[in-house]
């Protein structure tokens, strides 16, 4: 008779959770609309300087585009090392337009280099970005 009682209510359990799971309505998926804020893109995010000569011109520019609708404001850019010196925009860049990150590279330290630079911004996209240099400088020329 206990083993009976003891099957039934499992069986009872079993079925009423069932019912339950059934009756509870399906989650709703919701699909994230568009963020409002600004949004940062760049035209690229690696800048290649090939082979160099040594001394040779270490100024490069990362062009972006703020693609969001509230303005982008820029509020610091640190270079990897010394060696690479980052300049850019202290004002806001309205909705649309666009500007530079200005990166100059020491083309005096011979050989392979890659270097990043961390910008950090108000972009609801991207508010820490990374974009990189690269290249090889020759050694210097004997005399």
């Amino acid at each position: 008779m206990r083993k009976l009682f003891l099957l039934s209510f499992a069986l009872f359990a079993i079925t009423a959770t069932g019912i339950a799971q059934n009756s509870v309505p399906a989650k709703v998926e919701t699909t994230q609309t568009t963020a409002d804020g600004a949004k940062i893109e760049f035209e690229t995010e690696i800048i290649d300087y090939g082979t160099i000569e040594n001394n040779a011109d270490g100024n490069r520019e990362f062009k972006f585009t703020n693609t969001g609708n509230t303005p982008l404001v820029i509020s610091n850019a640190k270079g990897s090392c010394g060696c690479t010196v980052p300049t850019w925009p202290k004002e806001a860049i309205a909705p649309g337009e666009s500007s530079v990150i200005k990166v100059r590279y020491a083309t005096n330290r011979t050989g392979s280099f890659s270097k990043s630079i961390t910008l950090t911004s108000n972009a609801v996209n991207a508010p820490t970005k990374v974009v990189r240099i690269k290249g090889t400088v020759k050694p210097p020329v004997a005399k």
